[in-house]
């Protein structure tokens, strides 16, 4: 054991010192690899980019093994999750490269000590921390958009009803709006500003947000432009349904809450208190548990 603990101990401060000299040394990146690495250097984390250039040299490898279905998948979720942290196509191989091997060393070392969670939970952290990651940004992206369209409809509405156009209403709402939606519309005016027709820049919108508020508002906007409806009961509409939509989810939320609940309740706490409470009685009336169990 202790052979195994020195030799384990020799090859962390190996792979410590080969991680910084790899930290300190330039590598030469591709173009775009390094546009993407200073866009998204100012909103990532020290750490993120630390782990992004420990592991950018091995990220066309990382890259090539996933195979092109893969990496088309991933951009769609990155987009999804609105690129968290600056989060793009090669920086995320470069951190399922770094925390494989973190992962991966992790778990070797665990299963010689004979810890064999451990080594499980090492291999999980290795192969799915990344995707984790993205996974809880799409969920946390979605429901903040989804709690915030319905009253940027209303202001919206209520700019286009003063007199202002579709298109110069949407950019002032916009400006005072934070958040996603508000990085969602920004992304949709500047498609328009390059050329891009409405209806196409709206359904890279849509296409952009797996959500089903945001692609009831882009199909009620094009559809009402296409019957030629007023835009601001058209935006009206479309708040006052989405906001009974919200509604009906609550209830069905509350609904699918009540049989955990009680699940919860009958599976734990009734047999817990039932034991507390026998064991109350004995212990309260000075019962001989060796009497009690024929022993």
């Amino acid at each position: 054991m202790a052979l195994l603990l020195a030799l384990g101990t020799a090859v962390s401060v190996a792979g410590i010192c080969y991680g910084v000299s790899l930290y300190r040394r330039e590598a030469r990146l591709p173009d775009d690899l390094a546009v993407a690495l200073e866009v998204g250097a100012t909103r990532t984390t020290a750490v993120g980019s630390a782990v992004d250039r420990l592991g950018m040299r091995y990220a066309p490898s990382v890259l090539r093994l996933m195979g092109p279905a893969r990496v088309g998948r991933l951009r769609r979720r990155l987009d999804l999750a609105g690129n968290p942290g600056g989060l793009t196509v090669d920086r995320y191989a470069a951190r399922r490269a770094v925390y494989g091997f973190l992962g991966f060393f992790g778990a070797v070392v665990m299963l010689l000590r004979g810890e064999y969670p451990l080594t499980l939970v090492l291999l999980a952290f290795g192969l799915w921390w990344t995707d984790l990651g993205i996974w809880l940004a799409v969920r946390e992206r979605r429901t903040e958009i989804e709690r915030t369209l319905a009253d940027f409809l209303d202001v919206l509405a209520v700019v286009v009803s003063a007199g202002l156009g579709f298109r110069q209403a949407l950019e002032r709402v916009a400006d005072s709006y934070q958040g996603p939606w508000a990085d969602e519309v920004r992304i949709t005016l500047r498609q328009m500003d390059m050329g891009v027709s409405r209806r196409q820049a709206f359904d890279e919108l849509r296409r952009r947000n797996d959500s089903e508020q945001v692609a009831q508002f882009t199909s009620a906007l094009q559809q009402g432009e296409e019957l030629g409806a007023p835009i601001a009961d058209t935006l009206i509409q479309i708040a006052k349904d989405m906001r009974r939509a919200d509604a009906q989810n609550a209830r069905r939320r509350a609904a699918r809450a009540v049989p955990k609940s009680t699940v919860v309740i009958t599976t734990f706490m009734v047999p817990a208190t039932m034991i507390l409470l026998i064991a109350g009685f004995f212990l309260g009336n000075n019962i001989n548990f060796g009497q009690v169990l024929g022993r």
